[in-house]
């Protein structure tokens, strides 16, 4: 019987169609195609062997779908009950559980709260101390959301009046204050089934379409050994079998800055060339070999038994 791999994507076009060809093209007995989604209910079957999906974090329905798909046995890249369960902080913190360099970084309540929470509600949280907060974080330091992506809600603040100012623009969404790192050379993992890491020079201060391409830096082989591992035990930790890992490197240092992409950029025009051709070559080994060799689904273990 035909296995079937399908691509979940929103506006993203050079990913998905070099993928689905590259698939195709190799004529192992497996297809792949965009999804379709029939829509869900309770007698619905296994639409696909593979799912790889890079838009359910945008679109709730999605979410739920791909949870249906896990439970009739579907592979899904990324795990969909990992994805929703993580938040940035918490990587943060088991990163340096597992000794891995981290920015100093804390959890900061919520600037505002769905109406049914009142004062009585919050009697267990301490007043924030913001002088010892800024002194924890030092300056400059950034705010950003335990739940996010795509650098949206993330500020920069160099003082004290900017800190507030983001803080309280935060309405009810977890912020998250982390120690910026004042960087020698940057670089960003692309990583494909947990294991194929393929270093890729990137600079953030760069515009968007030239990160990759415009950026240059000579890291040296002990260095590039110590990312790969740290990039490999960062995603057994996670999970993920889609995503990168973005290293700022201060005085031969590596810190962890960003590491929970679960649909990370993938477009050919922000890629280099080689780096797009490896993406694309890796990902269809990876789900074609998912396909052909299944094995026990992703999901929590009080479900693994009904499949």
């Amino acid at each position: 019987m035909t296995q079937r791999i399908a691509i979940l994507h929103g506006r993203e076009r050079t990913f998905p169609a070099a993928f689905i060809a590259e698939v195709n093209r190799r004529n192992t007995g497996v297809v792949a195609e965009e999804a379709r989604i029939a829509f869900g209910s309770t007698a619905n079957t296994r639409q696909y062997d593979v799912i790889v999906d890079r838009i359910s974090h945008e679109v709730p329905f999605y979410q739920t779908w791909l949870k249906q798909q896990a439970l009739e046995g579907a592979r899904i890249i990324n795990n969909p009950f990992w994805r929703l369960a993580d938040d940035k902080y918490f990587g943060t913190c088991l990163a340096a559980k597992l000794g891995i360099a981290v920015p100093r970084s804390m959890v900061l309540p919520q600037r505002a709260y769905v109406e049914d929470i009142s004062p009585e509600s919050l009697t267990n949280m301490l007043l924030v101390n913001w002088e010892e907060v800024a002194s924890f974080s030092g300056w400059p330091c950034y705010l950003k959301p335990t739940h996010g992506g795509g650098w949206k809600s993330v500020f920069k603040c160099s003082n004290m009046d900017e800190l507030l100012h983001n803080y309280n623009k935060s309405g009810q969404t977890l912020m998250m204050l982390q120690e910026g790192i004042t960087w020698d050379a940057y670089a960003r993992l692309v990583c494909i089934g947990k294991k194929d890491i393929k270093i890729a020079p990137w600079n953030p201060d760069m515009p968007h379409h030239e990160r990759y391409s415009k950026a240059h830096f000579n890291y040296g082989a002990d260095l590039e050994a110590l990312m790969l591992r740290q990039g490999e035990l960062l995603n057994e930790a996670l999970g993920y079998d889609m995503n990168t890992v973005e290293f700022a490197i201060r005085d031969g240092v590596p810190y962890a800055i960003d590491f929970m992409n679960t649909s990370p950029d993938f477009d050919a025009n922000s890629l280099t060339p080689e780096t797009f051709t490896w993406v694309v070559s890796k990902m269809a080994d990876l789900t074609i070999r998912l396909a052909k060799n299944p094995g026990p689904a992703d999901v929590p273990p009080r479900c693994a038994a009904l499949i």
